[in-house]
C-alpha cells in the first residue's frame, strides 16, 4: 500500500462563484501565484483552512485536466446543525477571497471495472461527477442514481443532463425516495456501486450490497458515524523515531494525548474522514474506528489514523 499524498498548504484566489442548487454554492479557486495547480483524480478533496482556524474538506467536483482552476460546492447548513465553515463560505467569500488549501488527497479513488453504479444523495453529488466523467470519457458502462429533497435542492442537476437516460433523477417531493431494493437488489459481479450523500443513504446502500461480491461497494462520508468507546482500555503510544513513551486514557485520542505533550501531528477532521493524521504502524494492532481505511487496510494493520482509532491491547508503536 502506498503512503498518501502529503498536506502541503499554498493560497488560492476564487476566481468565480454561482449558485450550483437552493443552499449550494460552487466556487472556482485558482492559484494566487499564477503557477499550475497539483494534479487530482476523480473522488480527491481538499482542506479548505478558514481564517478563523477549523478547516473544512470539500470534494473537487471539476474537470482533472484544469490545472488552472479547481471547483469546489458548498452546502450553507441550517443554522445549529452545521460547525459554521458553510456558514461562513457562503457569506463572506466572493470573488477575489483569499484561501488556504491543501494539495488533493483521494480516500475514495475510481477503480477500473466493466460497469458502475453511482448512488448520490443531495450534496454527495460532488465526488461522483468527475467519476462520471471519467467513465463516459472511456466509455464504460455506467447509470447515476441520484436523489434529494427536491429539484432546486439538487446541484448540478442541469449539468447531468448532457447524459441523457444513463441519470436518473429523483426528487423526493414529486417521485418519493428511490427504490434501493430495484436499483442494488440483484447483485451483479461486474458492477462497481460507488455511494455518496447523508448516513441514511449510505447505511441503507451498505444493508443491500452486504449480499454483492466482497468489494463491490464504494463510499464516502461527509459525517462520522457515532464512535464506539465503551469497554475502551489504556495503552502505551511509542514514537520510535522519537524514542518517547505516552499513555493514551480511556476516552481520549491518541492525537490528543500527542498534541498535550507537545508532539506536533498534522491533522484536520478529527473524525477519521480526510486522512490527514494516518501514521505508519510498526509493533501492535490497530483499533480501527476511521471511515476511510479499506477492509484490506484494516486487516494488514500497518497504518492508523490517530484522530479516532485506538489500539487492541497494551502498546502501538508509530513511525512518528
Amino acid at each position: 500500500m502506498t503512503t498518501r499524498q502529503s498536506c502541503d498548504e499554498f493560497d488560492v484566489v476564487v476566481e468565480s462563484v454561482e449558485a450550483a442548487a437552493t443552499q449550494v454554492k460552487a466556487f472556482v479557486l485558482r492559484p494566487v501565484t499564477g503557477t499550475t495547480l497539483p494534479t487530482w483524480t476523480p473522488g480527491s478533496h481538499i482542506d479548505v483552512l478558514l481564517p478563523s482556524g477549523p478547516i473544512r474538506q470539500y470534494s473537487l467536483c471539476g474537470d482533472p485536466s484544469d490545472r488552472d482552476g479547481w471547483r469546489i460546492a458548498v452546502l450553507r447548513e441550517p443554522s445549529g446543525k452545521g460547525r459554521g465553515g458553510s456558514e461562513y463560505i457562503h457569506t463572506a467569500l466572493e470573488e477575489g477571497s483569499k484561501l488556504r488549501v491543501s494539495k488533493p488527497r483521494n480516500n475514495f479513488p475510481l477503480i477500473e471495472s466493466g460497469r458502475y453504479l453511482f448512488v448520490a444523495g443531495g450534496i454527495g453529488i460532488t465526488p461522483i461527477l468527475p467519476m462520471i466523467a471519467q467513465a463516459d470519457a472511456e466509455r464504460a458502462d455506467w447509470r447515476l442514481v441520484y436523489g434529494g429533497r427536491n429539484a432546486h435542492s439538487m446541484a448540478f442537476r442541469h449539468e447531468l443532463a448532457r447524459y441523457g437516460d444513463r441519470v436518473e433523477i429523483f426528487p423526493e417531493d414529486l417521485t418519493g425516495p428511490f427504490d434501493l431494493d430495484t436499483v442494488l437488489g440483484t447483485p451483479r459481479p461486474d458492477t462497481a456501486v460507488y455511494c455518496c450523500g447523508p448516513s441514511g443513504l449510505l447505511a441503507a446502500v451498505e444493508e443491500r450490497c452486504s449480499a454483492w461480491p466482497e468489494g463491490s461497494l464504494h463510499t464516502e462520508r461527509f459525517a462520522a458515524t457515532a464512535p464506539q468507546t465503551s469497554g475502551d482500555t489504556a495503552f502505551e503510544v511509542v514514537l520510535a523515531k522519537q524514542d518517547r513513551t505516552f499513555v493514551v486514557p480511556p476516552g481520549e485520542t491518541i492525537l490528543r494525548t500527542l498534541e498535550s505533550n507537545g508532539v506536533d501531528v498534522p491533522s484536520s477532521c478529527q473524525q477519521g474522514m480526510c486522512g490527514r493524521c494516518e501514521q505508519t504502524v510498526l509493533e501492535g494492532t490497530p483499533d480501527h474506528r476511521d471511515e476511510i481505511l479499506t477492509p484490506e487496510e484494516r486487516e494488514a494493520g500497518e497504518y492508523i489514523l490517530i484522530c479516532v482509532s485506538r489500539c487492541h491491547g497494551d502498546r502501538l508503536v508509530l513511525n512518528l
